[in-house]
């Protein structure tokens, strides 16, 4: 059966062109278009619809306001489309608090290197959250909790490749066993996860008991679906937490500095977007900026960031491969590595050199992921030890990681 899909913009022209490029995939079926956020709500409430894809920016009732009417009366999954601006990133951020599931830049230009590329990736993040609508309620009712609670306060230097990467490389040197493994996994943006090499990852209810393992670093990955995810687990974190924390979200640029603001004053960590020369501090966070990669350099207890501009044949910035590989060569076996919620496999490989040098591996669950790729292309590959649903993850972290 066809997704069914809503088409929301007060411009004739997107309206027309969204709906083009969605019905060129046999899989999904525009039923219907709405100019405004209030026609948008009678559509969804008087229909049923899969999708719904939503403007911020609109007369009569705007985007954000729509998305939290339809998720009280008929809670569907919305794609947002957003500018590239600071405002932009700012009403992309409330309309994922609103109930959202994810978001695109507007202008297709600037989500792919290719008109086709483009059209491919909206018709796949369309199906991507079609899957998800029964997750749509508990996620509103999650976040509603976390809103109305207080806010707390107002590299790839890995193995085989250079440990000091200048600024402006693309990924230090390239040719070697690891960058080359590195860079086919990231060029496989939306690639299956590998045939299951080890043990399935134990599927928790509970926080699991503490291993004992000694700890320096906790670094996360994800994607879609992830602003939601790393609030959730990043203000369970006191503000003593122990440990630096690397951050990898696949956002634009104008995107993080916008999120890293405000995960600060939702948080009892601090967290900042990473700026090149950051020295690792325990209880702090540190954003990759989104458009560039995140490397670590230095030894453990005296590390730094360095922020490069990578290598234009990878297709995510920031990629969590590169970040996570070169934890990998700084922190060795001494990193407890998080995958959430997102499309395609970036992470496993990273992952992979964590797992090698002795790290620990968690992936979250499939039941309260937004898109169960990249923590489902972790666990078959073998590498995650544990499969925690979301509520659980960032108590599970404290457990696992204070001293």
């Amino acid at each position: 059966m066809a997704i069914r899909v809503l088409v929301v913009d007060d411009s004739s022209f997107f309206r027309r062109r969204v709906s083009e490029i969605l019905e060129q995939d046999p899989m999904l079926t525009v039923v219907d278009t709405a100019v405004n956020g209030l026609e948008a709500v009678e559509k969804a409430r008087a229909g049923r619809f899969d999708v719904i894809t939503m403007d911020i920016e609109m007369p009569v009732m705007d985007g954000i306001s729509a998305v939290r009417e339809i998720m009280k009366a008929t809670p569907t999954p919305v794609l947002m489309f957003s500018s590239l601006t600071h405002d932009g990133a700012q009403a992309t951020l409330d309309a994922l608090d609103a109930g959202a599931m994810d978001f695109l830049p507007k202008r297709f230009e600037d989500i792919a290197r290719s008109k086709e590329e483009a059209m491919l990736l909206l018709q796949q993040r369309v199906k991507a959250i079609a899957r998800r609508r029964s997750f749509i309620a508990p996620r509103v009712e999650a976040r509603a909790t976390t809103s109305t609670a207080p806010a707390a306060r107002s590299t790839l230097a890995s193995a085989g490749l250079a440990a000091r990467p200048r600024m402006g490389s693309a990924l230090a040197t390239s040719g070697r066993t690891v960058s080359n493994t590195l860079t086919r996994s990231t060029l496989a943006s939306t690639a299956a996860p590998a045939a299951v090499s080890g043990a399935a990852p134990v599927e928790r209810k509970t926080v699991p008991r503490r291993t004992g393992k000694s700890y320096q670093l906790l670094a996360i990955g994800t994607s879609t679906g992830g602003p939601v995810a790393l609030q959730k687990v990043l203000t369970a974190l006191p503000a003593n937490f122990p440990h630096p924390i690397l951050l990898i979200q696949h956002m634009p640029g104008t995107f993080t500095t916008a999120f890293a603001a405000r995960l600060n004053t939702l948080c009892q960590i601090t967290v900042k977007e990473a700026e090149d020369g950051d020295a690792l501090r325990p209880g702090c966070a540190y954003l990759a900026p989104g458009g560039k990669q995140m490397l670590l350099e230095g030894r453990p207890g005296a590390a730094r960031l360095r922020i490069i501009d990578g290598n234009d044949k990878v297709n995510y910035k920031p990629c969590v491969d590169i970040t996570f590989a070169s934890a990998a060569k700084i922190y060795g076996g001494k990193v407890l590595a998080v995958v959430l919620t997102g499309m395609g496999a970036d992470g496993r490989e990273g992952a992979r050199l964590l797992k090698d040098q002795g790290a620990s591996i968690w992936a979250q669950d499939e039941e309260t992921c937004v898109v169960y790729g990249m923590p489902q292309a972790v666990a078959k590959a073998g590498l995650a030890s544990e499969s925690l649903p979301l509520p659980l993850i960032g108590e599970a972290i404290l457990n696992e990681m204070s001293s």
